[in-house]
């Protein structure tokens, strides 16, 4: 299909789609504690999305059963929520979900605390995130898109941290994964150029361990084959003719 250059007309559904996305993402992040069930993270989201005016757009997509991917510790993404599993003083949690409104999608993720984590837990959490914005610095029509991966891939390098590379970004719009495909680690082509109305999830998974990753029987959850924490930071971006634009904020 090759990589759609948006409209200004699609640009802003998309951009409203983001903008009520991360509404949602941040009233979940306010829930986190220890003693929440993952099931009921997901059926507040589920409740604010459709309130909002929007449908989760991971609800049944390819067989998926809930409307929040809800990831705990060694759970790398695509965690199905449960009444059973209740977060913990010291875990992390990944939240991704996404909306579709007028037919846009848009796709975000988080990893936050329950409660008090380790120094080091806190530390995987933020490089994650920083590693996004150092990808991002990239993010410039003119510029390819595996200056992009590059970059991610440089920035948590020295910290020994594996990247996940079973799971990669990918474009946003009428369909929730579009071309092109956006990886996290370093690549040997460049890629095809950026150019302006392209928009982009970009989302650096990030290990305390090794990079290597399993799923698990129910053919959705992904963990880290070592048992390591995994982290995970998502945004939707829109390449314009100068900086990027960050739509899920």
């Amino acid at each position: 299909m090759g990589i759609i250059i948006k409209t200004e007309e699609q640009i802003n559904l998309i951009r409203e789609s983001c903008r009520l996305l991360a509404i949602v993402h941040r009233e979940l992040g306010e829930l986190i504690r220890p003693g929440i069930s993952t099931r009921e993270i997901d059926i507040k989201g589920d409740q604010l999305i459709r309130k909002l005016g929007g449908v989760p757009n991971f609800l049944h997509y390819q067989g998926y059963p809930a409307s929040i991917c809800v990831s705990v510790n060694d759970e790398v993404v695509h965690g199905i929520p449960s009444k059973r599993r209740i977060l913990q003083e010291g875990d992390i949690v990944s939240l991704d979900a996404g909306m579709i409104y007028k037919g846009y999608h848009s796709d975000q993720a988080r990893t936050h605390a329950v409660g008090q984590i380790s120094p080091e837990a806190q530390k995987l959490i933020d490089v994650t995130r920083e590693s996004f914005f150092a990808g991002i610095k990239m993010a410039r029509a003119g510029n390819h898109l595996f200056d992009i991966s590059n970059a991610i891939a440089a920035y948590v390098k020295p910290f020994g941290y594996g990247i996940v590379r079973d799971l990669v970004g990918h474009g946003v719009g009428t369909k929730l994964h579009e071309d092109p495909q956006i990886p996290n680690y370093q690549q040997k082509r460049r890629g095809p150029k950026l150019r302006p109305g392209m928009t982009l999830a970009v989302e650096p998974m990030i290990n305390m361990g090794r990079g290597d990753v399993e799923w698990l029987e129910d053919n959705w959850t992904v963990v880290t084959q070592d048992g390591s924490l995994s982290a995970h930071y998502e945004n939707t971006i829109l390449i314009t003719e100068g900086e990027p634009e960050i739509l899920t904020v």
